[in-house]
């Protein structure tokens, strides 16, 4: 019998669980627990951290998991790094739902950077108003910059003080080219942060840049261990078995 592990916290997580459900196969969803309020799924699900790659080893083989499914941001490379091992150490088999990363388009005025180290450094040493669309993780190189103006968006409003002064918009996405011109233009956005996170869900940001002529410091993905890898819920459906009707 197939029991899925979805680590998700995306959207794509999310129409894989609702397509998971729709199919009847057991699994479970996981959160890591970084938001306060996540959505809710369709299936059971668990919150929190597995304790390293041990614990995540011991959670499928005390929870009979046959299936791995990483579906998780292309920037949690830890939790990805503990998914490779883990399904290694049990035989359980892996598969990453992993969207396709951002490609430079005409009229796209992008730095890129290997990390957000390297981002901070890029940025000008003139005062300029600056959008961190990076997520509250990643922000403490950018105290090394101070004399900026930032703007940071988050799920969840900050419980602990920032590493330097900040407007922050405390909102969930996927948000609207529309939308994101207009913050743009109101709070005199003049460069944007960002990792190249890829797909549809958060793009609009990036075509608001184009437009507006904004140059982007765009943050590479993190180098993870090979696995095998697919960009469509259909195709992990087709893995477990399964075809895939997605909604029909």
């Amino acid at each position: 019998m197939t029991r899925a592990l979805i680590l998700g916290g995306t959207a794509d997580a999310s129409l894989l669980a609702a397509e998971i459900a729709r199919a009847r196969i057991d699994a479970v969803y996981s959160y890591g627990g970084r938001t306060r309020t996540p959505a809710d799924q369709p299936l059971p699900t668990r919150i929190g951290g597995f304790g390293g790659v041990s614990g995540l080893a011991d959670y499928i083989r005390h929870e009979r998991i046959t299936h791995v499914i990483d579906a998780t941001h292309p920037f949690a490379a830890e939790m990805s790094r503990h998914a490779v091992e883990a399904s290694a150490e049990t035989g359980t088999p892996l598969i990453a739902l992993e969207r396709a990363p951002w490609t430079k388009a005409p009229g796209d005025n992008w730095t890129e950077v290997a990390d957000v180290t390297a981002a901070a450094a890029a940025l000008p040493e003139t005062p300029a108003k600056i959008f961190l669309a990076i997520g509250r993780q990643h922000i403490a190189p950018f105290a090394t910059k101070p004399q900026h103006a930032y703007t940071l968006r988050f799920v969840d409003p900050p419980e602990a003080p920032l590493p330097f002064a900040a407007d922050v918009i405390a909102s969930r996405g996927p948000f609207t080219f529309d939308g994101e011109l207009e913050m743009m233009r109101t709070r005199g956005i003049a460069w944007i942060v960002a990792r190249n996170s890829g797909g549809d869900g958060a793009r609009a940001k990036i075509d608001a840049a184009r437009m507006l002529g904004l140059p982007v410091i765009m943050i590479a993905r993190p180098e993870l261990p090979e696995r095998l890898r697919v960009e469509s819920v259909a195709e992990i459906m087709q893995w477990l078995g399964h075809r895939a009707c997605l909604g029909a």
